[in-house]
């Protein structure tokens, strides 16, 4: 005869069991805020209550008039722009970028997807965007880090907006020295980074939201943009991370 109960209490075990487990990882294996390194209590991720009070937003509201915007006045038209933080030479951002890029944390990537997700998803100047498109990593770079260290962060962006994050259309046919903690000028006269599009119609009468970690002078997005405007009728809107002072 089916024993209910039997297996109510089978089931109450294995929850009892995979909560030890976990609690027992915990102790030898705690999460580690990535700023502070003090132990994460159970409703943080990534970083601690006190350090993400501590992050510099840079509080853009508006998408069309903004810091990062201004960046492609007279070099190439954009929709609409939005970065969440200030990279800087020193403090939590550059940290969070460097375990991101570097270290193989993905799990940022997904944190600033959800953070800026939840942001854009209700922005009617984002309703419009038919698809997510990452800055490419060249084949060498990938092959070292093994991740695109925009993939996670377009995947949940891709959730929050309700469009498809499609990785294999752009691509970095140059490898150049990484960018991200080049000075101004080198970045802005880098003429090395060269990007290629597979398929220019697929972008025909698009509206593409184009994204990467950490803006600087523009350089590699506006490489990006030109290769992905050439489309008929296509528009680009630009989101990132991080947005350089």
């Amino acid at each position: 005869m089916f024993d209910e109960h039997f297996l109510i209490r089978i089931f109450i075990k294995k929850l009892l069991i995979k909560s030890f487990v976990l609690n027992l990882i915990e102790i030898f294996y705690p999460k580690l805020c990535v700023n502070c390194k003090n132990s994460l209590l159970q409703n943080e991720n990534i970083l601690c209550t006190f350090c993400r009070h501590d992050l510099p937003l840079t509080k853009f509201t508006n998408v069309k008039e903004n810091k990062v915007s201004k960046i492609f006045y007279g070099r190439v038209p954009v929709e609409n722009t939005y970065a969440l933080l200030y990279f800087r030479k020193k403090g939590i951002t550059k940290k969070l970028i460097h375990h991101l890029k570097y270290k193989g944390d993905q799990e940022i990537g997904l944190f600033f997807g959800n953070w800026i997700g939840e942001q854009l998803k209700n922005n009617n100047d984002f309703k419009s965007i038919d698809c997510i498109i990452p800055v490419s990593v060249d084949k060498k770079r990938l092959k070292e880090r093994g991740y695109n260290q925009l993939t996670k962060f377009g995947e949940q962006l891709s959730y929050h907006l309700n469009t498809p994050f499609i990785e294999d259309k752009l691509k970095k046919v140059t490898a150049s020295k990484t960018q991200t903690f080049k000075n101004r000028f080198d970045r802005f006269t880098d003429l090395e980074t060269k990007f290629n599009v597979n398929d220019v119609s697929f972008f025909n009468n698009k509206h593409v939201l184009l994204i990467d970690d950490v803006i600087t002078t523009g350089a590699t997005l506006e490489a990006c943009a030109k290769q992905i405007l050439k489309a008929e009728k296509c528009k680009i809107s630009i989101v990132t991370i991080a947005y350089t002072e």
